[in-house]
């Protein structure tokens, strides 16, 4: 991954391959004209002041992850300036926020594949903003090419590695405040890089045995603690949902659970994944079309397992359980079919009205699982309903709770980091289209709000009095257009960045 280091130098002084800096369309005071963003003043300066009116000959406009490379002018020891969009210009003494400024960086950091080094000028008032600029660098920059030819080191599509080294201006190497900021930048960021390859991995490669076997050399190499339960152990202990999911497949499911815990710790917060490392749709099988893409479907379970990695490695005060519910969800003599019933671990019986609903059935066992312990507070995320997608899109996720006030706190930590999130309604209406003749409840219910439907299921199996909240994640989890500010095509790793900073919270006691 990029490398990433802080400096007090002058830009012109500066060896490396490019000087990146940002430029914005200006405030209506200044008539909407380009210009150049603090940070590059010393870059400005070399053009004689001249740099927004030669980008602007060069067609730049300002507009956000907008990217337009010039010569660099003489004395610089670096050969290329790349400036970047910022969007709109923020109001005086406001300053850019951090989402803005990670933006940023990611399309400079992917248009600079190919280069060993650069220089980042961009706007830095304080830790925060290096540490948003950091993230986006490395967010920015990742490439997922394992399976090209002869295992080569990753490169894009054109051929090029990854930028190697990005020098943050204005960032000071002996503050502590700046180096804690860098290292929480990259400490999340590896993990959350982590969590999109495991999401690229053809699945194939991924079932849900291997699966649990990366988490469990990730947990040893970071002091967690680690707990597999196999197709022997989930039969004597219950979980019907999980093996019910996974009866039709050769590779039997798993049960991960991570345990990161803190001497000073006084809360715990419990994550829940659902982790379909493959999603045919079983009996229901899915049309032709919808199947292609299906390897995403463990992306909960990858948030989940990333954000308990990062919470360790960042030494948070808080305990943070990861359950990793992994199942592969395919057609066979032996998989479930529609009508089946199956008895979950909490003991209510599930009849399957579609083998394709299937992430609320391992995600059931899971959040029981995760219930026993009392946890202060239980978050699942899963890439679990089209029906969300419909309704929000393909860059914003759903969260719903049991209480409001943790769903609000929830959908801010997300803003805060940059996730697009929407606070989502659980009807007690749509409840009733779940009951079922035959047992408990029904894993269908109402087509219509069926996004919301998933939510009331799920709240079935959370323990009575305990917080809990769901992150139904289906739409920005994988990106199948093109890559844009430092989202890639393919897995996102969306909800780390989000659990990361709700485990934050919770240490600092600003969670509630």
């Amino acid at each position: 991954m990029t490398a990433l280091t802080l400096s007090t130098a002058a830009a012109p002084g500066l060896r490396a391959d490019a000087i990146v800096v940002g430029v914005a369309k200006g405030a209506a005071s200044r008539s909407g004209d380009l210009v150049v963003a603090p940070g590059a003043e010393a870059v400005d300066k070399a053009y004689d002041g001249r740099l927004a009116g030669v980008l602007e000959t060069l067609g730049a406009s300002g507009a956000e992850g907008e990217v337009t490379k010039l010569p660099a002018p003489s004395g610089f020891k670096a050969p290329l300036v790349v400036a970047v969009g910022l969007g709109a210009e923020p109001e005086k003494d406001s300053g850019y926020d951090g989402e803005t400024l990670r933006k940023a960086a990611g399309a400079a950091a992917r248009a600079l594949a190919g280069s060993k080094k650069a220089a980042f000028a961009l706007p830095v008032g304080d830790a925060s903003d290096l540490g948003a600029i950091g993230e986006g660098v490395l967010l920015g920059a990742y490439s997922f090419d394992s399976y090209k030819e002869n295992g080569k080191a990753a490169k894009d599509k054109n051929g090029k590695a990854p930028l190697a080294e990005a020098t943050l201006l204005g960032g000071k190497p002996r503050d502590a405040a700046h180096k804690a900021a860098l290292a929480r930048a990259v400490a999340v960021s590896e993990e959350l890089n982590r969590a999109r390859d495991l999401i690229n991995t053809p699945p194939n490669d991924l079932n849900p045995e291997s699966f649990a076997a990366i988490a469990q050399a990730a947990a040893k190499e970071h002091g967690i603690k680690v707990q597999v339960l196999d197709v022997k152990a989930l039969e004597k202990g219950g979980y019907g949902g999980i093996l019910g999911v996974g009866a039709g497949s050769a590779a039997g499911p798993r049960l991960v659970k991570l345990s990161y815990t803190s001497s000073k710790a006084k809360k715990h917060l419990a994550l829940v994944g659902k982790g379909i490392t493959y999603d045919s749709g079983g009996i229901s099988l899915k049309p032709a079309g919808h199947n292609e893409t299906m390897k995403c479907d463990m992306s909960g379970a990858a948030a989940v397992f990333a954000a308990v990695v990062a919470a360790a490695r960042l030494g948070l005060q808080v305990n943070v359980t990861g359950w990793l519910a992994l199942a592969e969800n395919m057609p066979s003599g032996s998989a479930t079919r529609p009508g089946d019933v199956l008895r979950m671990y909490s003991g209510k019986t599930v009849e399957v009205l579609n083998t394709d609903a299937e992430g609320r059935l391992v995600l059931a066992d899971a959040l029981w699982a995760a219930s026993q312990e009392k946890p202060d507070a239980i978050v699942d995320v899963a890439t679990l309903t089209g029906a969300m997608v419909l309704a929000l899109g393909s860059r914003t996720f759903g969260i719903m709770a049991n209480d409001d006030a943790f769903r609000t706190a929830v959908h801010e930590a997300a803003e805060e980091v940059g996730e697009p999130a929407w606070p989502m309604p659980l009807p007690e209406h749509l409840r009733k289209g779940m009951d079922s003749p035959t047992a408990d409840i029904a894993n269908m219910g109402e087509r219509m709000g069926g996004g919301l439907v998933a939510g009331l299921f799920l709240r079935e199996f959370v323990g009575e009095g305990i917080t809990w909240a769901h992150l139904d994640i289906a739409g920005p989890a994988f990106n199948e257009g093109g890559p844009f500010g430092y989202t890639p095509k393919g897995g996102t790793g969306t909800a780390v960045r989000t659990l990361v900073r709700l485990a934050e919270l919770t240490a600092s006691g600003d969670l509630g």
